[in-house]
């Protein structure tokens, strides 16, 4: 990827699909996650907390774009731009009431519209969302 060097892409982490990694986790917990990553590779691309962030950790460049479903702290699709050696963190609108209205019509599940409007309304706050994964990135509440 012009610009970045090696680049990994993860769901989670390089080494577990649904390890725990913050933004603001500690340099020894990053340094635990990303052991075992070649030297050669200077950009990790993660998720699975679904909060978007960039950070810079021991020269290499952390980025977790955030989601477009689940989000945490606002309604809408939180995205990335990696260009030319550059990292944009992106942002895009939903229409809520839309994309609950869609869901419901087209599931049979039930409580598919409950479920839809707590999940695509961002009900949970990007606090709750570090309270809820402290735990499982080594930490006490």
């Amino acid at each position: 990827m012009r610009g970045f060097g090696r680049v990994v892409f993860c769901h989670a982490t390089p080494r577990d699909d649904e390890e725990v990694v913050l933004v603001d986790s500690s340099l020894e917990r990053w340094a635990e996650v990303l052991d075992g990553l070649d030297p050669s590779v200077t950009t990790v691309v993660m998720g699975h907390t679904h909060m978007p962030f960039l950070r810079l950790v021991d020269r290499r460049i952390c980025v977790n774009p955030g989601s477009v479903g689940m989000p945490y702290g606002r309604a809408g699709g939180s995205w990335a731009l990696l260009r030319d050696g550059q990292v944009e963190l992106r942002h895009t609108p939903v229409d809520v009431e839309a994309a609950v209205a869609a869901v419901a019509a087209g599931s049979a599940y039930p409580g598919a519209e409950e479920w839809a409007r707590a999940y695509v309304t961002s009900a949970n706050s990007d606090a709750d969302a570090l309270r809820a994964f402290a735990p499982r990135d080594g930490r006490r509440l």
